[in-house]
């Protein structure tokens, strides 16, 4: 059966099961209905069917890792979120990874009503499994590094935001390559926030491999610092298209996504 078949068909089966949710269990995601049945696949772009488009996702770039990611039914949320981007007016949901203080805050403002850290203080791997209005959050949990270089165990957190059909990973302060269990468990990305800063996460080389393999649709570079952008975008290859925008925003739907894997580089990164 061809692949955007097989997800369409799942997406037919698990999309009403977003309520489970409130009864404490992970609702099925859309995004990974087939991961594990195949989890060694490169995801397909998903090709729209009618009627499923249900609004557009505008994203804005704040600064550093911060994207804001505003759905069509007025939910803000803000990716690692340290309190210097993206905090005014304050996001309803702020999402956190714990590598350095420029991607968490322990006074996050009391107006945010979900503040979703990427690891557990009390240990363990972190799980979230939130539905907030027409937006449902879910995380994977990778190591991090610690100043000694040592790994900790589920330091990290990929974000993936499920919102008006679209599937929308960040994945954080990444310092690890994905095993295909992680691949399998993320499942389609159309859109992917990537650190590309060329050693503070991974190298640019280990960055493209792990981008390449997801095959976004449209894929938002961010975390760059000083490295050049064009050593990103060359080891990226031809098959990805660029896009240079003057703007920090990019208003995005399932039906607007490109036909070719893109390159979207936002006012600011």
């Amino acid at each position: 059966m061809p692949l955007r078949l097989l997800a369409a068909l799942c997406f037919m089966l698990f999309a009403p099961a977003l309520a489970a949710a409130q009864d404490g269990a992970r609702p099925p995601s859309k995004c990974m209905a087939i991961a594990e049945a195949l989890p060694k696949v490169t995801y397909a772009n998903f090709t729209p069917v009618a009627g499923q488009n249900e609004g557009e996702v505008v994203i804005t770039y704040a600064g550093h890792s911060t994207y804001l990611i505003d759905t069509p039914a007025g939910v803000r949320i803000a990716t690692d979120f340290s309190g210097v981007y993206g905090g005014n007016p304050p996001p309803r949901i702020a999402t956190m990874n714990k590598a350095h203080r420029t991607h968490f805050t322990e006074t996050p403002d009391p107006a945010i009503e979900y503040v979703l850290r990427g690891w557990n203080p009390d240990g363990g791997p972190a799980y979230h499994a939130v539905v907030v209005d027409d937006v449902y959050i879910r995380n994977v949990t990778t190591d991090i590094r610690d100043w000694g270089g040592n790994l900790e165990r589920d330091g990290n957190s990929i974000f993936i935001f499920e919102v008006a059909d679209l599937c929308i990973g960040h994945l954080g302060h990444l310092h690890t390559k994905l095993s295909d269990a992680q691949i399998g468990a993320i499942g389609r990305l159309d859109i992917l926030m990537v650190p590309i800063d060329g050693g503070m996460t991974q190298s640019l080389g280990s960055m493209s491999e792990i981008t390449a393999r997801l095959q976004s649709s449209i894929v938002l570079p961010m975390h760059r610092h000083s490295t050049p952008m064009a050593e990103f975008l060359g080891m990226m290859g031809d098959g990805f298209a660029v896009d240079y925008r003057d703007s920090r925003s990019l208003t995005v739907s399932l039906r607007s996504l490109p036909d070719r894997p893109t390159i979207v580089v936002l006012d600011g990164v």
